[in-house]
């Protein structure tokens, strides 16, 4: 199979190791906004194509897993896949994380493109996001804005999930950035 039909998602497959990450949230102990730098380990593997009648998505599936730095405790995991539409011209990440949330994200991108962005809202009926409903009440997801660059064996990425919480008594920006070298 020809890697090439997976359009700018192509660079991605592989094994990615990162050590530069920096997350912004907040911590519940501390009461708190804090930084964590973080170290990270992401997995694309090729699934091929998929057909919806005559759409043909490109999907590779994906998980990653982020440890605090100096820590062997993973904080963070996630699990889906990252999709192209070649003739919509759209690259979209579909993906759970444990805490009862899900995020299907999209934009549009040329197939050659090493650089691209991805959105999702909450209530839109295409790219939105979907919560448990006790994050629905006191940590709701909002949006979730995607940027991501892949230049040979380097992918970085950054990321904001804009979330309403009781916590902070309004929005507040919960951001991942990460720059990661393909390791195989």
């Amino acid at each position: 199979m020809a890697n090439e039909q997976f359009g700018p998602l192509a660079g991605l497959i592989g094994t990615w190791e990162g050590d530069q990450g920096v997350n912004i949230s907040y911590d519940y102990g501390k009461k708190e906004i804090i930084e964590t730098p973080y170290t990270e380990k992401a997995v694309f593997n090729i699934i091929g194509d998929v057909d919806n009648g005559p759409q043909k998505l490109w999907v590779i599936d994906y998980t990653t897993a982020a440890k605090r730095k100096g820590e062997d405790e993973v904080f963070h995991t996630e699990l889906g896949y990252w999709l192209w539409d070649k003739d919509r011209g759209e690259v979209m990440r579909c993906f759970m994380v444990p805490r009862g949330s899900t995020i299907l994200a999209g934009g549009n991108c040329a197939a050659d493109a090493t650089s691209f962005e991805m959105n999702a809202k909450i209530g839109q009926e295409a790219f939105g996001v979907l919560s448990n409903p006790y994050l629905i009440q006191n940590a709701k997801c909002i949006e979730y804005k995607l940027s991501c660059t892949i230049e040979g064996d380097t992918w970085t990425y950054d990321e904001n999930t804009i979330m309403e919480m009781t916590a902070t008594a309004g929005e507040m920006d919960h951001t991942d950035k990460n720059t990661l070298k393909r390791v195989k």
